[in-house]
């Protein structure tokens, strides 16, 4: 019961209110601790990926066919240490080969990190002309006349 005429608040709801306010920042802090994981593990989900599609496309461009068999690479890659372990196996069908590449940190070399697997075929013959991809030149209808 307050006194007759006094104003402001008593030590309990001023108490109240600073639990309340603890707690809420105990939820926006526990939110933002997740947020900093989630995207710790997206952005490193992400270089692994990208490290392992440039080694499948290194070697499905590769002037010579890839060995059977494994092999590790270390990659430096975004300021980071990379290991990429590839595996290269013969299919069925004599002109592919399955080839998967898994990446992880070169400080935590147990966990996989990404995996990527493809097929890849044989180089092209010496003297082959790859397609030109291009655009026709400026001025021509390029598909047929239009009437």
């Amino acid at each position: 019961m307050r006194p007759q005429g006094s104003t402001g608040f008593t030590l309990i709801e001023v108490m109240v209110a600073l639990v309340i306010v603890a707690l809420g920042m105990m939820a926006v802090n526990t939110q933002l601790n997740r947020y900093t994981v989630a995207a710790t593990y997206i952005e490193e989900k992400t270089l692994a990926s990208w490290i392992a599609t440039n080694k499948l496309t290194e070697l499905s461009i590769a002037p010579t066919w890839p060995a059977v068999g494994d092999y590790e690479e270390d990659v430096e890659f975004a300021g980071q240490q990379w290991r990429c372990e590839i595996v290269v196996e013969e299919t069925p069908v004599a002109n592919l080969h399955r080839v998967d590449v898994s990446v992880r940190h070169l400080a935590d070399p147990e966990r996989v990190v990404h995996k990527v697997s493809g097929l890849i075929e044989p180089p092209a013959p010496p003297g082959f002309l790859s397609p030109q991809w291009s655009a026709p030149p400026r001025g021509s209808q390029g598909g047929g006349e239009r009437g």
